[in-house]
């Protein structure tokens, strides 16, 4: 009764919408629309069913002072109670794609494989059966940033080690879904993962190895990703039928001034953002960017170091690496200007010091909640047009792109960031970038990790006070379920919050 009551209300306030588009502009038929969430966040159940401990169970259970509004991932929005809720969700907004996370931690309780947790395969596989009877494509990432605790204990992506141990954990998870799931993510922006957790105190496991820990990070996490693609390549891929491939945060960036210093400024920028983790499979020569390389063995040097903190890659990892991937996926949010011109204020040795430069935001962007997010415009195109241009065009999805409020349903400002975002798709796909999909960050509110509960991303709003973690649509869940039925961004489209039958559990 309930999603036939929420399903309703979604659909009368598409039918009495009378606006026609300004432009008549439209996504194809074949692109797919979705949604994106991730396991730790939403999930919770975190020591049910034989589920190990995570490295974020281990942060917010020793360390609570570390989350803004010191809370946990332990129940969060119950996931792994309420999945069939979240399909009725997904089919309210008309979705045909919903990307989630596997709990490595869940399957596989100590990090290894020699012990495989059938509840928690039972789990996944309720929830991959129920979207295929609703033909939602179910889009699973591996890893998102919930790593075993017991695999960090023995330096986690810190030990080169890590690649086989990944391997292991992802063949498990090819042979237990894989006759099902035809679209993989390996790993969820190892830029996040590495700089962040390794190289300061942003994320768990917080080792703050700085200007060390995140470069040794970065080659061995892609070389682990590259271990589990060719172990779907060569031994799923032609029985499965699938995709794999990875996912990387991209900002979008342009210089301050049209000074040939702040073009390179850019440059090294982008190379020490992302084209640290995308190039050694994307790019034709392999391996690190090459002025970035060459400035943090500078660096080094100058330093005192006896080599590089940046460990190269061999001829022979550059060909094993090079080419792991079926697609590229792309997390957009936000953007700023870039200036060869700092103050130097930096730690050293750091990721900042390496990179060497400053980023301004004006004033006239919208900011959101989130101290890292503001509307750059045009900024989704202008991404997707440096990665066609630096990669020779590769067939991209974007597998996250949001927007942070606080509590309420009226999320104007997520509306209007998202209109804005489908326009530059739009931009990007009529300049014939080879872009073929799009999923919104995020379903609903979930555990915004260092933010706890404090930031809203959802499209679909969670009442954490409630034990039943009721779920109710926002206006920007109505904006996205008209844009997926029309295909076309409609900026005169209002819902209409008094036609709108409130939700309760009759």
């Amino acid at each position: 009764m309930k999603a036939l009551v929420v399903f309703f209300c979604l659909s009368l306030a598409m039918r009495y919408s009378t606006c026609v588009p300004k432009q008549r502009r439209t996504f194809p038929e074949d692109f797919i629309f979705g949604v994106s969430t991730a396991s730790y966040q939403i999930e919770g159940a975190w020591n049910l069913d034989g589920k190990g401990e995570n490295i974020w169970d281990y942060l917010t259970h020793n360390h609570v002072e570390a989350i803004a509004d010191l809370s946990n991932g332990d129940i969060a929005a119950d996931s792994y109670h309420n999945y069939l809720r979240d399909v009725e969700m997904l089919r309210e907004l008309g979705v045909n794609a919903y990307r989630f996370s596997l709990s490595w931690s869940r399957i596989l309780p100590t990090g290894f494989a020699n012990y495989i947790n059938k509840a928690a395969i039972d789990y996944y596989n309720n929830l991959i059966n129920e979207l295929l009877k609703y033909n939602i494509k179910p889009v699973v990432t591996l890893y998102h940033w919930d790593l075993p605790q017991k695999l960090q204990e023995l330096g986690g992506f810190g030990n080169p080690l890590i690649a086989d141990w990944f391997e292991d954990y992802a063949r498990v998870a090819f042979q237990y879904f894989g006759d099902r799931v035809k679209f993989w993510i390996t790993i969820n922006e190892p830029k996040e993962i590495c700089l962040d957790g390794y190289g300061s105190t942003a994320k768990a496991p917080m080792l703050n190895e700085s200007g060390i820990g995140e470069y040794i990070c970065a080659k061995n996490l892609i070389i682990a990703h590259a271990k589990a693609y060719h172990a779907y390549s060569n031994d799923f891929k032609a029985t499965q039928g699938g995709v794999c491939g990875i996912t990387f945060s991209v900002s979008s960036a342009q210089p301050l001034t049209s000074s040939e210093e702040d073009a390179i400024a850019l440059e090294i920028h982008n190379q020490g953002e992302w084209a640290i983790y995308s190039d050694p499979i994307y790019s034709k020569e392999g391996g690190f960017p090459k002025e970035f390389s060459e400035r943090i063995a500078l660096k080094s040097l100058q330093q005192g170091y006896p080599r590089s903190r940046l460990p190269a890659y061999t001829e022979e990892e550059k060909d094993f690496v090079r080419g792991t991937s079926d697609f590229f996926g792309v997390n957009h949010y936000s953007g700023s200007l870039v200036s060869a011109v700092t103050s130097n204020n930096f730690v050293v040795p750091s990721f900042n010091d390496d990179v060497g430069v400053s980023y301004y935001t004006p004033e006239e962007w919208p900011r959101s909640v989130s101290s890292w997010l503001t509307q750059m415009p045009n900024s989704l195109n202008i991404t997707l047009t440096r990665l066609r241009d630096r990669y020779d065009n590769p067939e991209i999805y974007i597998t996250e792109n949001g927007w942070s409020t606080y509590q309420g349903l009226n999320d104007d400002t997520r509306v209007n960031y998202m209109r804005a975002a489908w326009e530059s798709a739009l931009d990007a796909l009529d300049a014939g970038i080879n872009l073929k999909g799009y999923m919104a960050w995020s379903l609903m509110d979930n555990f915004e990790w260092r933010e706890g509960y404090s930031e809203r991303f959802g499209l679909y709003e969670v009442d954490f006070e409630d034990p039943a973690r009721t779920r109710t649509p926002r206006k920007s869940a109505f904006v996205y379920k008209q844009l997926i039925s029309t295909r076309e961004v409609d900026h005169d489209y209002d819902p209409d919050y008094q036609s709108i039958m409130t939700i309760n559990d009759s």
